[in-house]
């Protein structure tokens, strides 16, 4: 068996660059990952989690059903709101506001 001190080469095609550890914003929490042979740090291992086609899409797709539940959730609110006239349209912030008047003026009706 023959001790050599040089790491293995690596396999990378010519078109692909070789990453270099980044001194970016997680350099001095302890991983100069695989190419220093030491453990990637948590921030890079998210870093790379993130940067990937798949999670990008998992993270899209997430983010559109939780706008559609927010937006729907908006609507319902809506509905219940009594504006003249009723099929007014009123923004996001319009909304909330009027619900806060609206429940004022309720909490008002109950203690008369």
């Amino acid at each position: 068996m023959m001790l050599n001190s040089e790491p293995p080469a690596l396999d990378v095609p010519p078109s692909l660059p070789v990453p270099e550890p980044s001194l970016g914003a997680g350099a001095g929490s302890g991983g100069a990952g695989p190419a220093g042979k030491e453990p990637l740090s948590r921030e890079e291992r998210r870093r790379r989690r993130r940067a990937t086609a798949k999670y990008r899409t998992a993270h899209a797709t997430r983010e559109r059903i939780r706008v559609e539940a927010f937006n729907v959730a908006f609507a319902e609110l809506r509905r219940l709101l009594p504006t003249l006239p009723p099929d007014k349209k009123l923004s996001k912030i319009e909304i909330l506001r009027l619900a806060i008047c609206y429940i004022s003026y309720l909490n008002h009706v109950l203690d008369v």
